[in-house]
């Protein structure tokens, strides 16, 4: 079921090791100049085209992110 969670909670799922896809919804410049550690790039242009491939388990808990002022 979609939600938000916040910069906290990710954190902490990343730090205890829970199993999960990381996805950054930037452009690839974006994305070599700095990621989240084990985040895979799908940008927003191409989710149609890439998402299918990458995320093919419909069942998995896949937290996205972007660019946020918060």
């Amino acid at each position: 079921m979609p939600g938000t969670i916040s910069r906290d909670e990710l954190k902490q799922k990343m730090e205890s090791g829970e199993n999960f896809l990381l996805v950054e919804t930037l452009a690839p410049e974006h994305y070599d100049f700095a990621h989240l550690p084990g985040a895979m790039n799908i940008p927003p242009d191409r989710i149609a085209e890439m998402a299918p491939a990458l995320l093919p388990n419909k069942q998995a808990e896949i937290v996205v992110y972007c660019a946020s002022p918060h």
